[in-house]
């Protein structure tokens, strides 16, 4: 029976031009989706040069005036800016902190429209209020990128539904179920074998549209095997929507209420359960008012402001290498200033940590209820291996404050110690390097696709068994 089946579905498929239809707009879909996440990762590595480039024209314009003040010349720039002084050097000669595109990144959009890619820390600047946030529209939010990710696990299980929804639904109202149920075989293997054999069609002209996109645009040889994980996801997650198909063509009466069983199903999954979660981690963990931590800290740094010769004294006290070379004629702003940061720094510690903490739980409840639905752990895992996910970013943060700090210590010395900065100190500069966070496991979110898939198949032949032995499906 299974070689007349897939005879017959083929020769099905072809006559009705589903095949070749869906040949076509996967073909359109995967190709715009793929070229649209490469020009958005191509703005980015543009965005990062051009910041990388001005940097180096800033270097080499502060260079020669460094040669040109240690040369005895005189210079026409402010005095505040000449580089001698290495607050000048850290304010406004800053190294860029980039967060490099991974070589998947055209993937999936994730969080890269919503935060930065790049940042320069200054020796003034706060690092921990640094804003890692881009100034995005609201509406481009609202729809979400075009990309790979948003064809898979939007649009793909459409394709399926449309594709699978009236398999044996429209056997009865052609009225040639009965002919069917006097065949040597089941009607639950019947319907299976012909999801099966469409599940075949379709994930070879999902994988043959996705490597010729793939060969299209160039992709770096290194990552086939990133894009192996992408296959594997991906064909774990339609089995999942073929297994639903199953379910609903077997217990469903007809192809209207089967296309809107899984319709339902479709909002549920990929857009109800997903919001009710995100609302849920904010109610049981609702973060603390912005506001009120940006008044507590513009309050913090005017109170220390008040008291920065104490605060400096301090200081000095608690560091006494500073306080070797230093006098109370060689006490500027930036001595004053520089100590205070540091107490307003350690006061609003808290404050930011509880932030940070709220925000954490949130994603911590997502992350453990992402098993719910499907359509998130697909979308999470293509963003973890695009490395646009939400701990990409959190990674990338952590580093930047980290060498936001490095970068402040460096100057400090110099200034504490009242040591101009000079030529032969630009190459001890400290440097900002990214250093990749570990990929999520992607093969184990495909093997739960995958069992999740098998357990709606049992369960479809186990109950539909004993409704057959009932006679229902023999009307």
């Amino acid at each position: 029976m299974l070689p007349y089946n897939f005879k017959y579905e083929l020769k099905l498929l072809l006559r009705s031009r589903w095949i070749q239809l869906l040949s076509l707009l996967l073909l359109v879909l995967f190709g715009f989706s793929t070229f649209n996440g490469k020009q958005k990762v191509e703005k980015r590595k543009n965005d990062i040069l051009i910041a990388k480039q001005q940097v180096e024209e800033s270097d080499q314009a502060m260079l020669k005036l460094l040669d040109s003040v240690e040369r005895g010349m005189e210079v026409s720039a402010s005095p505040w800016t000449i580089p001698t002084s290495p607050i000048a050097v850290g304010n406004y000669h800053p190294r860029v902190a980039a967060m490099e595109s991974q070589t998947m990144s055209f993937v999936s959009t994730g969080q890269a429209d919503m935060f930065t890619h790049y940042v320069k820390p200054t020796v003034a600047g706060d690092d921990f209020a640094l804003n890692f946030t881009e100034m995005t529209s609201p509406v481009q939010l609202l729809f979400g990128s075009f990309d790979l990710a948003f064809v898979i696990v939007y649009l793909l299980p459409l394709l399926i539904i449309a594709f699978t929804y009236n398999v044996l639904s429209s056997e009865k109202e052609q009225g040639s179920l009965r002919l069917l149920a006097s065949q040597p075989i089941s009607i639950r293997k019947w319907v299976f074998q012909k999801l099966i054999l469409r599940f075949f069609w379709l994930s070879l002209l999902v994988l043959v549209s996705m490597v010729l996109v793939f060969v299209f645009v160039g992709i770096q040889p290194l990552a086939w095997g990133s894009i192996l994980a992408l296959l594997g996801l991906t064909l774990g997650y339609m089995l999942f929507w073929f297994a639903l198909a199953f379910l609903v063509n077997l217990f469903v009466d007809s192809s209207a209420k089967n296309a809107v069983s899984l319709i339902m199903l479709w909002v549920i999954f990929v857009l109800l359960t997903p919001s009710v979660i995100n609302q849920v981690g904010s109610t049981l963990y609702p973060m603390p008012s912005r506001t009120l931590m940006i008044n507590e800290m513009r309050e913090s740094k005017a109170e220390a402001t008040k008291k920065q010769d104490e605060i400096l004294d301090n200081f000095l006290r608690d560091h006494p290498e500073y306080a070797i070379n230093d006098s109370t004629q060689s006490r500027n702003f930036y001595h004053r200033y520089m100590a205070s940061q540091k107490v307003v720094k350690e006061e609003l510690e808290p404050i930011v940590n509880n932030y940070e903490e709220q925000l954490r739980r949130q994603q911590s409840w997502s992350k453990k209820l992402q098993w719910i639905s499907p359509a998130i752990v697909v979308q999470q895992s293509l963003n973890q291996l695009a490395g646009t996910s939400t701990e990409d970013y959190g990674n990338y943060r952590k580093q930047v404050i980290e060498f936001a700090g490095e970068w402040r210590d460096y100057f400090t010395t110099f200034l504490y110690n009242n040591t101009p900065f000079s030529k032969n100190d630009y190459a001890g500069l400290p440097q900002f390097e990214y250093q990749v966070g570990t990929s999520g496991k992607i093969g184990f979110s495909a093997l739960v696709l995958l069992l999740i898939a098998s357990a709606l198949l049992t369960f479809g032949f186990v109950l539909q068994g004993k409704s057959e032995k009932k006679g229902l499906l023999s009307q």
